[in-house]
């Protein structure tokens, strides 16, 4: 070999080092940025599967139960948790499409009112889709049809949003609610419990997380993130973008927020649905009070499984296709309170009751 010809390939040898060193120095930055990248969040799983009250641990909460489906049994659910409702109160309701068949009945919130809370607004926000509450103007003609407008009703997005920080979650850092929010000081949660085409089922928890969620933006995070279709979530990440949702307004108002669950005419369908829900074939149960969110709707749950399976399957099955039950299990992950409670008797000066014992004279739904 020449010397022309040594230095040659002496040199091509050198840079051929050079190349495999930038390259290897270049894989070894790749990997250590993907290292130190936050991994995708990822959704949590056995949103099917119930979890017995017998299986579970933790702290438990105070419950209380009445039978009494009527006017004079929403006021003693309220009276049972009303130490947690001060100043300006706001009461969170779903209201309802046009006719509705199955919302809580006006008689006893206009009782409610009049009697507990006669400086309170029912609060609303505007829907995500298109339709007769999609608008303010075509939601407060919704309001009318339904018989709402016996008391203020405050659509709290009309004049815009505002954002609440979502503390410990893994899809939002924040939720945008309707801007009029921080004008109250407590939020009483007033819930029609029932099944729900997406979520399984629509208790406190639901009622919150997209009923407080303003129309066009926090719904719109929700159900759809950054994917151009409009329902473009299920199962159990969309229970855990509802809760995250709820998580900021429950930490917004601290104490001052109660729930209030009505287990009667519950359909396998939302109230959104209206008159297009589907029948009511589970037979009505009654009230449930309490300052915690999980327990209010964890017992909720319980209660529809206690009941004998001719009477619950429609809407167990409802659940548990949807994968709803991760509401639950991911509420208790995010701290947002307890799966055990103690279930007080309000029929029977506050005793201590099973699930049984609640559920052993339900009758046949009859329309």
């Amino acid at each position: 070999m020449t010397r022309r010809n040594f230095v040659k390939m002496a040199g091509l040898a050198m840079a051929t080092a050079a190349v495999g060193k930038l390259w290897h120095d270049h894989d070894s930055s790749a990997a250590a940025a993907a290292d130190a990248a936050p991994a995708e969040p990822q959704a949590g799983g056995d949103g099917n599967h119930y979890v017995k009250p017998e299986e579970r641990q933790g702290g438990e909460a105070v419950m209380y139960f009445t039978r009494d489906l009527s006017a004079a049994g929403l006021l003693k659910a309220y009276d049972a948790i009303a130490q947690n409702m001060t100043g300006r109160v706001g009461i969170k309701l779903h209201t309802g499409e046009p006719h509705g068949p199955n919302i809580i009945p006006r008689p006893w919130v206009k009782t409610l009112i009049e009697e507990k809370l006669p400086k309170a607004n029912i609060v609303e926000t505007n829907t995500y889709y298109q339709g007769a509450r999609y608008t303010t103007e075509e939601h407060r003609k919704t309001l009318a049809i339904n018989g709402w407008d016996f008391a203020p009703v405050d659509i709290m997005d009309e004049e815009g949003t505002t954002l609440l920080p979502v503390k410990g979650g893994k899809w939002f850092t924040e939720m945008s609610v309707g801007s009029h929010m921080p004008d109250y000081d407590s939020l009483l949660i007033l819930t029609h419990f029932k099944g729900h085409l997406m979520g399984g089922f629509g208790g406190s928890n639901k009622n919150i997380g997209i009923g407080c969620a303003d129309g066009r933006i926090g719904k719109m995070w929700i159900h759809r993130g950054d994917s151009t279709q409009q329902w473009g979530f299920s199962k159990e990440e969309l229970m855990e973008r509802i809760t995250e949702s709820t998580k900021a307004t429950v930490d917004h108002f601290g104490d001052h927020i109660a729930y209030i669950n009505v287990l009667r005419n519950m359909s396998v369908s939302c109230d959104c649905e209206g008159t297009s829900a589907q029948p009511v074939v589970t037979p009505n149960i009654g009230i449930l009070a309490s300052a915690d969110i999980l327990a209010a709707d964890q017992a909720s749950v319980d209660l529809v499984y206690a009941l004998p399976e001719k009477y619950h399957h429609d809407l167990v099955e409802r659940m548990e296709s949807r994968h709803g039950l991760r509401q639950l299990s991911y509420m208790k992950e995010l701290g947002m309170g307890c799966d055990r409670y103690v279930m007080l008797d309000m029929d029977h000066g506050n005793k201590p009751m099973t699930l049984a014992d609640a559920v052993k004279h339900v009758k046949p739904f009859k329309a």
